[in-house]
């Protein structure tokens, strides 16, 4: 039965969502000025990409306050990436998340091939991810059955897991930083708001509120919880909920969730309402995610023995 189970769990996550809007962008110039010998870091040695000529841009995935995302393809073998573009107006920051980028090799995370960077601009040659994120299928689906959440939380949890092993709290688990690609899988993106944990309870003050946990919100109320770990068991409970609702789940159906509201929901409320609708597998393991005492949490661990995880037909 475990056999069967395990293999379950490895088939892909499938989600159809419309296609992006493609812009092509021929003609639009390239950073200047990058150092590419000098200056790169690879964390894949085997990769193909050597230097920022070696790719062609062919469309804009996305853009950001802080960057652009470019579809590209080696000139050579034809391979397909994710060329994500930032402004660096602190490289002391942005060097914590290449340093993780270096250290992380799972098929649970959305992979980093190279890393480029000059006094103005960072690259991060990226797995593209053709589905786009997690955010986008909510746009377009409005929700998900069980059976698809269970899939997407294994995943999710096995990528928390390897991060916990490497001593790494993403601190930032919300639809927009879970990508999709074209097997359907969900995997782990964007570690801007990550740190590598080196004893002590130092949280950060990065990362987006409507997914911070009541102890990351209002440390004084909550105490701070050991490493922070706690905090993204937190927030992937706000996400599966989330999948379920179609919506943001902390606030009722319609309002803004201002600063105001946010901190309501996060830290002063009783408990998060859940769907009566739910399977009892369901409301058990988000209510085990959103327990607001990260003293009383579940973990990752606990969690990849969750029935609602495990006993998917």
């Amino acid at each position: 039965m475990s056999l069967v189970r395990e293999r379950r769990h490895q088939e892909p996550l499938t989600l159809s969502i419309p296609p992006p809007l493609y812009i092509r962008i021929a003609g639009v110039p390239s950073p200047p000025s990058f150092s590419l010998s000098s200056s790169s870091a690879s964390p894949d040695s085997s990769s193909p990409v050597e230097t920022l000529n070696d790719l062609e841009k062919l469309t804009v995935l996305g853009r950001g306050t802080g960057g652009t995302v470019y579809k590209t393809r080696h000139r050579r073998t034809k391979t397909l990436y994710a060329l994500k573009l930032l402004r660096s107006n602190d490289l002391n920051a942005t060097a914590v998340e290449t340093d993780i980028l270096k250290r992380i090799e799972s098929s649970f995370i959305v992979k980093c091939y190279a890393v480029f960077v000059n006094s103005s601009y960072l690259c991060y040659v990226m797995e593209l991810m053709e589905k786009g994120s997690l955010h986008e299928a909510l746009l377009a689906r409005q929700g998900f059955p069980e059976p698809v959440i269970s899939s997407l939380a294994y995943r999710v949890l096995q990528g928390l897991r390897y991060l916990q092993e490497m001593r790494i709290v993403h601190g930032d688990i919300k639809p927009s930083n879970l990508l999709i690609n074209e097997k359907g899988e969900v995997k782990i993106a964007d570690f801007g708001a990550s740190r590598i944990v080196a004893g002590g309870d130092d949280y950060g003050s990065s990362g987006t509120c409507a997914y911070m946990s009541p102890e990351r919100v209002d440390p004084e109320k909550w105490g701070f919880g050991k490493v922070g770990f706690a905090g993204d068991v937190w927030s992937l409970g706000v996400v599966v909920l989330e999948c379920y609702l179609g919506r943001y789940p902390l606030t009722k159906p319609g309002d803004k969730p201002d600063w105001a509201a946010l901190i309501c929901a996060i830290c002063c409320n009783e408990e998060v309402e859940i769907p009566a609708s739910c399977s009892p597998e369901f409301r058990d393991f988000v209510g085990k995610c959103l327990e607001k005492d990260w003293r009383k949490r579940v973990t990752v661990e606990e969690l990849l023995l969750h029935s609602f995880v495990i006993n998917r037909l």
